[in-house]
């Protein structure tokens, strides 16, 4: 049977985490062929993220955490989430269910076929979002688009399922200052794109800042 690791970035997302769990657990259960394993990766919270962690991991073995000394960012927990996994298959979601779980059975379906190493997401609009992240994001991926060689995806996630020769690639490379994003479409590989409509976080506050316009 095939193992799936989904990592879940977590910082100060107690609220959250909840209806995740509840939402993401639902949606394995419909998908056969295929055990799961959840890597929470609490990246130094202030709130009681980790002490919900925790009590989800005594009651579901499946359930798994990484916890940081202190907030390193999200960047950081995706790494460390990837070096953790022992899944065939490994899989990145936002814990604030703006990333729908439900797509999580058409990636795996896509993977098991054989023809793609990756099936990622990328968000069609943006709305309800602030206007000024919005304004920002789109300027964002133009610049990045124009300066660099590797091409992203405007509206692209970090919600994606991968191979495990993909996501060994990825941990292949140590760079110190990390853009995901970037490194997933960098490694190449093929990838399939899955559209979807913005959603609104379940609960908690949004953790963007200028310094995170993606």
């Amino acid at each position: 049977m095939d193992k799936i690791s989904i990592i879940v970035p977590c910082y100060n997302e107690q609220e959250a985490i909840p209806a995740f769990y509840k939402a993401v657990t639902e949606t394995a259960a419909k998908i056969s062929g295929a055990e799961f394993e959840y890597i929470f990766v609490n990246d130094g919270s202030k709130d009681k993220t980790i002490d919900v962690i925790k009590e989800l991991a005594q009651r579901d073995g499946r359930v798994k955490y990484v916890s940081f000394s202190r907030n390193f960012g999200k960047e950081s927990a995706m790494y460390a989430g990837m070096e953790y996994a022992s899944g065939d298959y490994v899989a990145i979601m936002d814990v604030d269910l703006q990333d729908p779980p439900e797509l999580l059975a058409e990636m795996y379906d896509n993977l098991k076929s054989g023809e793609y190493d990756c099936v990622a997401s990328r968000r069609v609009n943006r709305k309800g979002e602030a206007k000024i992240r919005s304004f920002f994001a789109r300027c964002f991926y133009k610049l990045i688009n124009k300066i660099s060689q590797t091409e992203i995806a405007d509206g692209a996630r970090d919600f994606r399922m991968m191979t495990r020769q993909m996501t060994q690639s990825i941990l292949s490379l140590c760079e110190y200052n990390r853009f995901s994003k970037g490194i997933f479409a960098w490694v190449g590989y093929n990838v399939k794109w899955l559209e979807f409509e913005n959603r609104e976080r379940v609960a908690g506050e949004t953790k963007w800042s200028f310094s995170n316009t993606r």
